[in-house]
């Protein structure tokens, strides 16, 4: 089941505010203060609901924009979708959540050695996200396993989106199409294994190991109450 996070509402109204500015300062000192400027929060509030002040704000449009993604896809018709064409649209709609020039200045931020183990782990709720939107129900290693391989992927598709300068972002959609080609590669190759007995026996100790690793305690349940998603978010 898809988790629901309900972000901070004064943290959102600090977020409007602060999109207008980003383009210019980018997630800065000089954007946050715009901000709270802007927004009508008092200043000790603003501190409350982001005490990283910017940081904090673009933590929550990456977040806004999974949350977008999800209701969309939510609304679609997949149906006659294959299961690659899923994890692709999801991307797309993605990417269509938010505002490049927002998520290139978010590059910049989380790309700094302090911040890059918040951006990594961003990357990878956002692939959780999607998982969970389409229905994952992996218990086992695999949760772990197709996280990082869509999160690889997601990373690899927002660098190309940012620079690409084709009608439509075509050239976009075509890298995409390429990256979840080469990850069903992958799974073609993993379903081989598992078919072939003289390479299955092989693997048979590894994968005896492999089979004790669990997916984390409250992951994707609703009936775990204050299990943590963000900052002053929680999965209901």
């Amino acid at each position: 089941m898809p988790t629901t996070a309900y972000p901070d509402p004064t943290r959102e109204k600090l977020l409007d505010a602060a999109l207008i500015h980003v383009v210019f300062d980018g997630w800065g000192p000089e954007t946050f203060k715009a901000a709270v400027a802007d927004s009508g929060v008092s200043e000790a509030l603003a501190k409350v609901a982001a005490p990283r002040g910017s940081v904090d704000l673009a933590a929550a449009f990456h977040k806004r924009g999974d949350r977008e993604m999800v209701k969309s896809l939510e609304a679609a018709d997949l149906s006659g979708m294959r299961f690659r064409d899923r994890i692709a649209h999801a991307v797309w709609l993605r990417l269509q959540a938010v505002d490049r020039e927002a998520v290139r200045r978010g590059m910049s931020l989380f790309s700094l050695p302090i911040y890059a183990p918040e951006g990594t782990r961003l990357v990878w709720e956002t692939a959780d996200a999607i998982w969970n939107a389409l229905g994952d129900h992996s218990d086992d290693v695999n949760w772990y396993t197709k996280r990082a391989t869509l999160a690889g992927v997601f990373a690899s598709t927002v660098l190309f989106w940012l620079g690409d300068d084709s009608e439509g972002f075509v050239d976009t959609k075509d890298f995409l199409d390429r990256r979840i080609d080469d990850v069903m590669q992958i799974e073609k190759a993993k379903a081989t294994v598992r078919e072939n007995k003289a390479l299955s026996t092989l693997f048979a100790l590894p994968s005896a190991a492999l089979s004790l690793v669990k997916a984390p305690a409250g992951a994707r349940r609703a009936d775990v109450p204050g299990t943590e998603t963000t900052e002053g978010e929680t999965a209901q």
